[in-house]
């Protein structure tokens, strides 16, 4: 992935009001991943919906770090459930016809 498609952190934390060190605890307890790059870190693009999610939850609900690790898995296995509802769906289905 190259340098522009990645998002500053500094830059992502000033446009969300928020301390450098929320970040860093969200990837001391593996909830985002960040690179390095020449002492600047970024997030990648594809985390973004994911970290202000984690935001909201912090700041607006406070959450703790173990609460959001906790809801994060929550929503995986949730998700992971659903697709395989859908799986079975789709194969009832085809012995029903």
């Amino acid at each position: 992935m190259s340098r522009e498609e990645l998002i500053s952190a500094n830059d992502f934390c000033t446009h969300h009001r928020i301390e450098i060190s929320f970040l860093q605890s969200l990837q001391n307890y593996g909830l985002v991943e960040m690179t390095t790059v020449e002492h600047n870190v970024f997030l990648h693009p594809e985390q973004l919906s994911e970290v202000e999610k984690f935001i909201r939850l912090h700041y607006d609900l406070h959450v703790n770090m173990e609460g959001l690790d906790v809801i994060r898995h929550m929503l995986e296995r949730m998700e992971s459930l659903q697709k395989e509802a859908s799986s079975l769906r789709n194969r009832l289905r085809f012995y029903e016809e």
